[in-house]
């Protein structure tokens, strides 16, 4: 190979081009015999473009290479990359098998590796709840670091020590070391591998923690780094899945969706990986938000066979389906299962919801309180907010009307604060249960008015259909239940009592007598026509 196409290929690398950068250096391995330090762009390449099998295979190639040259530190640095990249795939024995090798290779040099030796480590005290451990391996990690002037390595010590912090409760400490760490990726300091690993272990620390604000912020900037690499593959999924759960929040389910669908398909032929669990969970939310439940069981099933569990949001698809019972077990079995803080505070807004609607007023109570007691721990306005939410829909059902009144408002003011406008309009909902049980009936009108307008922009077919009842019931007007509202659906669908019965695993005798209440509480000659007064009242 000429080496005008040599020093080409080394400059598509440093152009970000890696798809040619990769290309070119194949052809020149193919061709001629590629020194340790091209072996390893063309391996950072194929780890880009997300050729995994490849990547694993230079990977070990460049380590030997520099082993042969009798480069034991490069070797060791290789070692390292090895290692992190079995833990993160969850192969443990062989991340340890590299790090041993790696160590014994650097006994008795003084060199960087030592302390990139120090990560996996790390990591895995992290993984394993032994936060003070790890917090010690990083803390040396960054020393080594800034000994040696590695901006890799300081930034991935410090960000480990971040992360260590928020397990430990230490909230504000731990996000100002992850703040530090994305200047540096922001600014340019560090390799292309190591700024999406930053990128996406920085968002998913701040989404554990809550602290949507800064995930929003770094995910728009991982977004953009994204952007300008059209042949980027390792972390185009993942950042799709951050800005679906973004345009979510923030109420933009249209580009959450399609966000969501791009990351949920295959990344192109020249990929091995499989489409992220987490993508397909992302869409059951959307769907099941949008009252499209096939759809929603369907992507909660790929989410699950791709190795995550779809909770909260299938239980709380089984409690719209008025299939409380399921709910209840589905929830209260992931809760008993979840161990630290943060991983709790997700599953308890949906366990409170679920636990009130089976009339479990005192476990929903106690769940309750189990979130503010974390919210003060981790004081985001996220938390602060649904454990407000959560503290208001619990009095509301002990019938404390004024008490969740007070807790309502709390949550408005921050959800609105927050550009969030599902939770606010749900908290809109409560607050007019709320004002009807103290007689403030004109209060109640206004907050209905406006929990249904915000339900109808982002098109929550199933809070419309629950809004609508409700209101048919303050009126003296017999209201749906969950489940005539889920059969209401499929009739409007054209589905034949016989058909509605195999899709829900109910009795046709059972649907026989929902649609009888349907048309009864509707007050309609037909099934034609309880459709049209469903669509009419946007409970479809």
């Amino acid at each position: 190979m000429p080496p005008s196409d040599l020093e080409r290929a080394r400059e598509c690398y440093q152009r970000r081009q890696w798809r040619e950068a990769h290309d070119l250096l194949s052809l020149a391995d193919r061709s001629t015999t590629i020194t340790a330090e091209d072996l390893g762009l063309l391996a950072s390449s194929a780890y880009l473009l997300g050729r995994d099998a490849d990547f694993q295979r230079y990977f070990e190639r460049v380590h030997l290479a520099h082993l042969e040259s009798g480069d034991h530190a490069r070797a060791a640095r290789w070692a390292f990359w090895l290692s992190l990249t079995a833990l993160l795939r969850g192969d443990v024995a062989q991340s340890n098998g590299w790090l041993t090798r790696g160590q014994r290779l650097i006994a008795g040099l003084d060199c960087v590796e030592h302390g990139y030796l120090l990560l996996p480590v790390a990591e895995q005290h992290l993984g394993e709840r032994n936060a003070e451990a790890a917090l010690s391996e990083a803390a040396h990690a960054a020393q080594t670091g800034e000994r040696f002037k590695d901006p890799d390595l300081i930034t991935i010590a410090r960000h480990l020590q971040g992360r260590t912090l928020i397990q430990l409760g230490r909230l504000e400490p731990g996000l100002a070391l992850l703040d530090e760490a994305m200047v540096a990726v922001v600014s340019g300091e560090l390799s292309p591998i190591v700024t999406g690993l930053i990128y996406c272990s920085v968002i998913d620390a701040c989404q554990q923690a809550f602290a949507l604000g800064r995930a929003r912020e770094w995910t728009l900037a991982l977004a953009r780094w994204c952007e300008q690499q059209p042949d980027l593959v390792a972390f185009t999924g993942t950042c799709l899945i951050h800005r679906a759960a973004v345009m979510q929040f923030q109420g933009a389910w249209g580009e959450a969706m399609t966000h969501a669908r791009q990351a949920s398909e295959p990344a192109g032929q020249t990929t091995e990986r499989k489409p992220p669990a987490a993508a397909f969970y992302r869409l059951g939310e959307l769907h099941r938000l949008k009252g499209e439940f096939d759809q929603a069981e369907s992507a909660f099933r790929e989410a699950s066979r791709l190795g995550i569990v779809p909770q909260p949001g299938l239980a709380l698809l089984r409690l719209t389906q008025g299939r409380t019972d399921a709910a209840c077990s589905a929830i209260h079995r992931v809760l008993e299962t979840a161990t630290d803080p943060l991983t709790r505070a997700r599953f308890i807004p949906a366990y409170v919801e679920i636990a009130i609607a089976a009339g479990q007023t005192h476990d929903a109570g106690t769940a309750s309180e189990e979130l503010e007691t974390i919210a003060a721990q981790y004081p985001t306005d996220m938390l602060r907010a649904l454990a407000a939410q959560t503290r208001g829909a619990v009095e509301l059902a002990r019938g404390n009307a004024k008490e969740a009144c007070g807790a309502l408002r709390h949550a408005f003011e921050r959800w609105q604060g927050s550009e969030a406008p599902y939770e606010t309009a749900r908290t809109r909902l409560l607050l007019a249960l709320a004002c009807r049980e103290l007689g403030d009936h004109e209060s109640c009108e206004l907050e209905f008015d406006a929990a249904r307008a915000g339900f109808e922009q982002l098109g929550a077919a199933p809070d419309l259909a629950r809004l609508d009842s409700l209101r048919r019931e303050a009126a003296g007007k017999p209201a749906l239940t969950l489940r005539e509202i889920e059969v209401l659906r499929h009739v409007a669908a054209g589905r034949t009592n016989k058909e509605i019965a195999s899709e829900l695993r109910l009795s046709n005798r059972t649907i026989d007598r929902h649609v009888s209440n349907i048309l009864t509480k509707l007050d309609v000659p037909s099934r034609a026509a309880a459709a049209a007064q469903a669509a009419s009242l946007k409970l479809l």
